[in-house]
């Protein structure tokens, strides 16, 4: 996912396909990048080929050593030296590095892979493998069966078996039966999913209460969810009623009462009434996030208040969204942490 932007469709639930921006994606829909409710907030950060972590102020409390590192999320950030493990925040191993690949916690456990193919010119996301679920000790809650696995939300995880995705509860106990193409995380009770090639809303007992009849479907977010049919976005409520007609060429999620929507080339935030309350007037647009969005003008991104000020000068060639008053963006090819009033507290020139 680049520049920032919500993903636009169903999020796939591959956790080998994990970029910067997916990381970054999953930091926010998680509310993560803490990694205890009293502790410091740390962000992953690479020196040199080497990653490591700095705190809120760019002081780097884990020096660079691993070869790669995920973010922080309850208590541990997943990285890796040859393999993948997760280092607590005093930099100490917590987990050894054993796993072919290593997601975030979520709900007290991660998903985690081992065996498999690494990645070849004509399949660079890998392939074979099983996968499981770990807690924070490092043990299997959820032993290695899996052909994918998605993170847990609401004591829920979507996992692939036999080419079919379902869901299974904290206890590894299939609670709905692999029949879906695709499946995403469950978000206010209910998760999209793909069959037959259209897209609809099950929830947790596996009832579909929304029929699969979209060309896409985003998460729910505020009772709405965005969803395509006839080539254009609109949104719709729990139930399954159009609350907003499709009119739009894109659309994000809402957050307190405001959506990034595209008509022709141009982005813009619409209410919950689908009404434009920020006129259509960027390149590129995101949802807010702990009250400033990444947007994108002539080129550059920078960032706007909930009036649609512009707040933070259009000036990096990428960003993300605010999460624990940092944003990662980047400049010339290198990257940095930002704050709210868009100062550098890491500098990519470092």
């Amino acid at each position: 996912m680049k520049s920032g932007r919500y993903e636009k469709t169903v999020p796939e639930i591959n956790i080998m396909k994990k970029s910067w921006f997916y990381m970054l994606f999953t930091l926010a829909t998680l509310g993560a990048m803490s990694v205890c409710a009293a502790a410091t907030t740390l962000y992953p950060v690479v020196v040199n080929d080497r990653w490591g972590f700095v705190n809120k102020s760019g002081e780097t409390v884990i020096n660079p050593q691993f070869d790669k590192a995920d973010v922080f999320a309850e208590g541990l950030a997943a990285v890796r030296l040859g393999r993948w493990g997760y280092v607590d925040p005093s930099g100490k191993v917590a987990i050894n590095p054993q796993f072919d690949k290593a997601d975030v916690f979520s709900d007290g456990l991660a998903a985690v892979k081992l065996g498999g193919g690494g990645p070849t010119p004509l399949n660079p996301f890998g392939g074979g493998g099983r996968y499981g679920y770990i807690n924070s000790e490092g043990k299997y809650v959820v032993n290695p069966q899996f052909d994918d696995a998605g993170t847990f939300a609401g004591g829920f995880a979507a996992i692939k078996l036999g080419g079919r995705w379902g869901f299974i509860d904290k206890t590894g106990k299939v609670v709905i039966n692999p029949q879906f193409d695709e499946a995403a995380a469950f978000s206010e009770g209910l998760a999209a999913i793909k069959l037959a090639g259209r897209f609809g809303y099950t929830d947790t007992s596996g009832k579909t209460v929304i029929n699969p009849q979209f060309e896409r479907a985003q998460p729910f977010s505020e009772g709405l969810a965005g969803v395509r049919s006839g080539g254009k976005w609109g949104f719709v409520d729990k139930t399954g009623k159009i609350s907003i007609n499709a009119q739009f060429d894109d659309v994000g999620n809402f957050v307190k009462g405001l959506a990034p929507a595209r008509q022709g080339k141009r982005w813009g935030y619409i209410d919950p009434a689908g009404k434009f309350v920020i006129d259509p007037q960027f390149d590129e647009a995101a949802a807010f996030s702990e009250g400033l969005a990444p947007v994108r003008q002539s080129g550059r991104w920078g960032y706007m208040d909930p009036s649609g000020k512009i707040v933070i000068n259009p000036q990096f060639d990428e960003a993300a969204s605010f999460t624990n008053s940092l944003a990662w963006v980047k400049s010339g090819g290198r990257f940095g942490y930002i704050n709210a009033s868009g100062k550098y507290v890491w500098n990519p020139a470092k």
